[in-house]
């Protein structure tokens, strides 16, 4: 990657431990799909004492489909409701056809693109948790000629599984990636064919 990533580690919380630089490395060394713009974001300071994120975007034709965020929580001294040192906390936002909205399955097809990415990467996770929210948009008014939109927005979190001191987070990254994909329509990568990396580093750069 490209993308120097950021850590931030809570006031007071001291240097990264050796355990979460290397999480972080692996965390680095992610491959996502070239539809896929991914750059690094602020991580968020009070939910553990270390923390590292990426957000990307999902682009078909020049035009923005989907975004989300992967966020690698580290505590030390362990979490009980974590069952682990680390966390995997992420999001995925997608455009979808409005039809879909009312679909009564479509929170658990939402669940199960996290869930079968996971499993596919070889991902091993323990104690997932989250939500899949379905937003509609019509347009009154003077705006009542637009058409209306909906999306699809997953929440989630999960511990990756593994050696904590050595812990490899490519594969739960990589899996992130394959739910934005999926998320927007995008067709799964055959059996075979190698995933070339994605575009990696800020927008401005390239523009």
């Amino acid at each position: 990657m490209v993308a120097r990533q950021e850590t931030h580690p809570r006031s007071g919380a001291g240097t990264p431990p050796a355990a979460f630089v290397a999480a972080v490395k692996s965390m680095r060394a992610a491959r996502l799909r070239p539809e896929v713009l991914c750059e690094e974001m602020p991580a968020p300071q009070r939910i553990a004492p270390f923390a590292a994120a990426l957000s990307a975007d999902v682009t078909i034709d020049g035009t923005d489909v989907g975004t989300g965020r992967i966020i690698l929580l580290h505590d030390p001294a362990g979490n009980d409701a974590w069952r682990a040192t680390f966390r995997c906390v992420a999001y995925a936002r997608a455009d979808i056809d409005p039809e879909l909205i009312t679909d009564p399955m479509l929170a658990d097809v939402g669940w199960s693109w996290l869930t079968e990415a996971l499993d596919a990467h070889g991902a091993a996770y323990t104690a997932p948790s989250g939500t899949v929210t379905r937003v509609a948009t019509e347009a009154f008014g003077g705006m009542a000629e637009e058409e209306g939109s909906a999306q699809i927005e997953i929440r989630a979190s999960w511990s990756p599984v593994g050696d904590e001191t050595h812990l490899d987070v490519a594969s739960h990254v990589e899996a992130w990636g394959e739910l934005l994909c999926t998320a927007v329509g995008l067709p799964p990568v055959p059996e075979g064919v190698t995933v070339m990396p994605s575009r990696r580093g800020q927008r401005g750069s390239e523009r």
